[in-house]
Parts: C-alpha cells; structure tokens; sequence
C-alpha cells in the first residue's frame, strides 16, 4: 500500500474463497487505492499491519471470523456487516467484488450502524456449535440414505415400515426381499455406522453442555427442550445481555412475521428467517413436541392448541411458529433471570 493511507477513513474488504478486493477511502471521500489481497494471516500482514488504525468493514461469513480478528491484533477497528441486512449490497444491480468492496467503505465512513454489524462468537462458542453442526450432518446424510433405500425397494413393491432412525435397520431390513439384502448391505452398513458416530456425538454434546454451559440445565426445564436445542440456544445466543428485551430474540431468529405495510394495506406475510436457520428448525421441532398428544400441558401449549383451533389450512403451520417463537423468547427470560421453569405462571 502507498503512503496515502495515513489519511485513509475507510476500507471495504469483499472476501472471497482465496482472495479478497479491498478499497481504500480517504477522508474526502474519493478512493485512494485498490487491489486484491490472498486470504491468508501472512497476505493480510502484508497489507494492513503497518497501516495507521482504520474502520475497516467486510461482510459476514465463512471466514469473516479469523479475518476480523486478524485485523483487530493489527489495531484496526473491525465492522463486521450483515450482508441480509445491507440490501444496497446484495440488491445491487452493478454487483462484483469491486463495488462491494467500494459500498461497504462508503458505509464505513459515513454511519457504521448502515451495516447493521455483527459481533462474532467467542472461541468456546464455536467450537461447540462444531460439534453440533457435525451431529446435524451426519443426521442429514442418515436421513437421506433411508429415504433413498426406501424408493429403492419401492421399486419391487415393498414399502418399509415406519420407524424412529435409530429402530430403522432393526424395522426395516427384515423386510427387505432377501435377494435384494446383498445389493443394500453397503446402505445398511453405513446407516449404522452414522447411528454409532450420532450417538457419539450425543455423549459429547451431554458432557459438554453439564462441564462448560450451566445454564443449559436451567432452560431443560421448559417441556419439549432437550440438551441439543438448549445448547445450541446458548452457544448461538452466546451473551444473552445483547438484547435489551428478551422479546427481541423471536425476530433476531426470523420468527416474526414480515411487515410490508404500506398505506391502508397491511398483508398477513410469511415469518422473516433470519438468523440462524439450525436453532429455528430446532425451535420449530420442540413446539410440535410440545404441541402433540405427549407434550405436557402447560399454559404454552394451551395457547397454541387455541390457535390451531382458528381453523384454516395453516392453522397448525402458524400456532407452531408462534409456540416457537414464545419459546426462544421464554428461554432467553429463564437464561437471564435464572428463574424455576412454571407451567402455568399465571396460577
């Protein structure tokens, strides 16, 4: 980089697989320099470590994590931006890394808060959503060899019979036409291996969440929240003192309903999804626990037994989505103010 940079404010980083485009924005508003530089700790040294302190924005993901804290040990104020939020960005009709780069240093400079910016989790945090996003792979690829065996032996008229994933093998390869056993040995046996490798991962995510997450046990309280969902709730959430309201955290995690009012019209829209996709699934999976014929009866799913009493096709659709988002909104209270879990708190 040129000697101009000490009179920069602003520089814009679009990351990408193995390089970046960086922008350099002085403070008269008028782009000083450009170039792309490798994502490496070694490439961004080079860069940006002997520079006087600079606001330098980039957009969440994959690697946003190491890099802003690469950038941050060099001194430099770091924005992360959320890129679902920053529409000037992911609607531009003129979209390449270039541009990117430029727009998110233009932001930089005049209102940080433009970028909506995003705060990383801390490194134990992460490590266990690791684990936790392993579990939820193999738990995909399980799911979709059954599926798979199944269309495969439809083929011959067998239809295999119901069963829970870890009673599938037990269930369902006995009525498999022997002919057909030697051909689908390979499936049966990798469809085990992912079950031992799953419950692996249980163990692991049990003993991780009593030795490291104590307020993990706190929100097990709530009927249809495992150690799986409670864990993942906290590591997600990470500081439950980001949000000033607990009912902020429905809409950090795209469980409330969009809003496009304009005039006298205000539409009925689907939910937002935002945040993270994993922790909503599995939000929604606990509010149809709850909801079922064993789930405990609590004044929640009293609730939501009453709007799926409205009628109409969704019914059942939206009271899920409402129990799901009162429970990350409960969850967050009891993680904040280490209260008893009360099934009817009204009583």
């Amino acid at each position: 980089m040129t000697d101009i940079i000490t009179t920069l404010a602003a520089i814009g980083i679009d990351l990408g697989d193995k390089d970046a485009r960086y922008a350099c924005l002085n403070e008269e508003g008028t782009f000083t320099e450009e170039g792309t530089v490798a994502m490496t700790p070694a490439g961004l040294r080079k860069h940006f470590a002997k520079i006087p302190r600079t606001r330098i924005a980039i957009e969440a993901g994959a690697q946003s994590r190491w890099i802003a804290k690469t950038l941050a040990e060099f001194g430099h104020e770091v924005i992360v931006a959320n890129p679902r939020q920053v529409q000037l960005i992911s609607a531009n009709h003129s979209k390449n890394d270039s541009n990117d780069a430029k727009l998110l240093a233009r932001l930089a400079r005049v209102d940080a808060s433009l970028l909506s910016p995003l705060e990383h989790r801390g490194e134990k945090e992460q490590t266990t959503l690791v684990s936790i996003r392993a579990r939820a792979q193999l738990v995909k690829t399980r799911v979709a060899l059954m599926h798979s065996l199944r269309g495969m032996v439809k083929g011959f008229g067998v239809r295999l019979p119901h069963a829970t994933s870890d009673q599938f093998l037990q269930r369902c390869k006995g009525s498999v036409p022997e002919a057909l056993l030697p051909h689908l040995e390979g499936i049966f046996t990798i469809v085990q291996s992912l079950s031992e490798q799953i419950a692996s991962y249980d163990d692991l995510i049990e003993k991780i969440a009593i030795e490291q997450y104590p307020a993990v046990q706190g929100l097990k309280q709530v009927p249809g929240v495992g150690t799986l969902t409670a864990l993942t709730y906290v590591t997600t959430i990470a500081d439950p003192g980001r949000f000033s309201k607990s009912r902020a955290v429905g809409a950090f995690l795209g469980l409330r309903p969009r809003q496009q009012q304009s005039g006298g019209q205000n539409p009925q829209l689907g939910i937002t999804k935002a945040g993270d996709v994993y922790l909503r699934k599995l939000l929604v999976q606990s509010a149809h626990c709850l909801l079922g014929t064993y789930g405990q009866d609590t004044a929640l799913k009293q609730w939501g037994l009453k709007l799926c009493e409205r009628g109409g096709s969704n019914a059942k659709k939206r009271a899920v989505v409402a129990v799901a988002r009162k429970l990350a909104v409960l969850l967050h209270k009891l993680w904040v103010c280490g209260d008893l879990y009360r099934p009817f708190p009204a009583r």
